[in-house]
């Protein structure tokens, strides 16, 4: 395996990483509230990095992924681009494809999904589409009704943007149109790149966590020495760093299996597991080591604990996702 990134896919990387840096700052998410930052949304789309994804794949996309959490840049960007632009280029039909990837590249499709395992809805606010399997499990995507009172909002741990449908039939896979064959397959496949692109996701929120503890403990002085110097702040960051790193290869590693078409449903749990046990653990840690800055809910490194403790939630939770995966592990060869 080669975790390498390819020409386009490092400069996809370097592009969003200008992007989200230059626009998702402090003092933009403070103004944005619990909501979308609607003209970073565009910039993004703008610069190409929503339809870069296609061209990237899902190694691509974790890539920028981990650049989206290493801001906590509240925008649905890692949603649709792994369940709208993903999804249908992947599963659609030629005639879906033609209609539906342009508006998913330039963002003005912006589509989400709603799997049985969770009550609300990330960023449905801002979906115009959402992904909702039947009960075969057959993938459907369901245009968001227009009318306001559609959708009722839900504030999460983190500003995700999200929401319920006010009425069931809102979101009926039957109001909606296939993607995908029959069966449970495109489900199953769209469910692993998802838990691998929010793995990435992951990633950057931890890196961004561990970064920010970095430059605060080296300044912070007690004592009259910089907080870095303390042993014990020392280890404390180590071990933050090889969870984020166990984060980063694990995702890396599924990311390219499924670009190469080989088994991933194993790797993308562990990827998943990984997110969310070792995930919750660096978003801690970033905030501890911060004293009692880190207390402050207007502090940036915040963010990232909030974060990191929604996709823990969303990934599913460490044990859950270990009793999956030993599922998976007791019925033998994935393929």
């Amino acid at each position: 395996m080669d975790f390498d990134p390819t020409e386009e896919q490092a400069a996809a990387r370097d592009l969003a990483a200008r992007v989200f840096g230059d626009l998702a700052t402090p003092e933009r998410l403070a103004a944005a509230g619990t909501g979308s930052d609607a003209e970073l949304w565009k910039a993004l789309c703008a610069a190409g990095l929503v339809e870069a994804v296609e061209e990237t794949g899902l190694l691509g996309l974790v890539l920028l992924a981990e650049e989206q959490g290493r801001t906590t840049a509240q925008v649905p960007f890692t949603a649709s681009a792994v369940y709208g632009l993903l999804a249908v280029a992947r599963h659609g039909t030629d005639e879906q494809r033609a209609r539906l990837l342009p508006g998913l590249r330039a963002g003005t499709t912006v589509v989400t999904a709603a799997f049985p395992q969770k009550e609300w809805v990330p960023w449905l606010r801002d979906a115009t589409h959402v992904l909702v399997p039947d009960e075969t499990r057959s993938l459907h995507l369901v245009p968001v009704p227009d009318t306001g009172d559609a959708v009722e909002p839900v504030e999460l741990t983190a500003p995700w943007a999200a929401g319920r449908a006010v009425r069931a039939a809102a979101l009926d896979p039957g109001s909606g149109e296939r993607i995908g064959g029959p069966g449970p397959y495109a489900y199953e496949d769209v469910l692993a790149a998802a838990r691998i692109a929010f793995a990435g996701l992951q990633a950057g929120v931890c890196a961004g966590s561990l970064a920010r503890a970095v430059a605060y403990t080296s300044v912070r002085e007690q004592f009259g020495r910089p907080l870095s110097s303390n042993q014990g702040v020392q280890l404390r960051a180590a071990d933050a760093y090889m969870d984020t790193e166990s984060i980063r290869v694990t995702a890396y590693e599924a990311a390219w299996r499924y670009d190469q078409a080989l088994p991933v449903a194993e790797h993308a749990l562990t990827a998943a597991w990984w997110a969310a046990e070792a995930g919750k653990r660096v978003v801690h840690a970033g905030q501890h080591l911060h004293g009692g800055m880190g207390a402050d809910l207007d502090h940036p490194v915040h963010r990232h604990f909030l974060w990191g403790r929604q996709l823990d939630a969303y990934l599913g939770c460490g044990t859950e996702l270990l009793a999956e995966l030993g599922d998976v592990l007791a019925k033998g060869d994935p393929a």
